[in-house]
């Protein structure tokens, strides 16, 4: 079952259920996938739905910040929530362990033996990781392995 038809059918859930903050919660993920798809004319890839619901989960984290910030204690709470039903769809994050040994790996593959290697080692392993791992996260993992 693809994403969208997924997302379609909690959306139709919470309707259902009269569960008006996680319907327009839904409606906001669903309408930013159906965007991406008319934008490129086809049907997303399972890549290309990822990255969008990495780039609605920024938008929600960054307007989390600054809603909490200026003290819009409301505001903050339904970017929370939005926040939390985006990740429902997105694939379970890798512990620290896992993206190290990740890490270990494309090292070895590489023959990566200085910080000049960061850009190759960075290469092979965010395909890996992506949408599993925070890049800089992974970066900063990267360059104290190299350095």
């Amino acid at each position: 079952m693809s994403l969208i038809a997924r997302i379609e059918d909690e959306l139709k859930a919470a309707r259902l259920g009269r569960d008006d903050e996680r319907r327009d919660a839904l409606v906001l993920v669903l309408a930013s996938l159906r965007s991406a798809e008319k934008e490129l004319q086809r049907p997303l890839s399972e890549d290309e739905e990822l990255q969008v619901l990495q780039r609605e989960r920024k938008k929600r984290v960054e307007a989390y910040e600054a809603y909490e910030a200026a003290g819009r204690e409301e505001q903050a709470d339904r970017e929370e929530y939005e926040l939390d039903v985006l990740e429902e769809f997105m694939p379970d994050p890798l512990s620290e362990d896992e993206v190290e040994d990740i890490i270990d790996d494309v090292i070895a593959e590489v023959g990566a033996t200085s910080l000049r290697d960061l850009g190759r080692v960075m290469a092979d392993v965010m395909p890996q990781v992506s949408g599993r791992a925070d890049g800089s996260t992974v970066s900063q993992l990267v360059r104290e392995k190299l350095a």
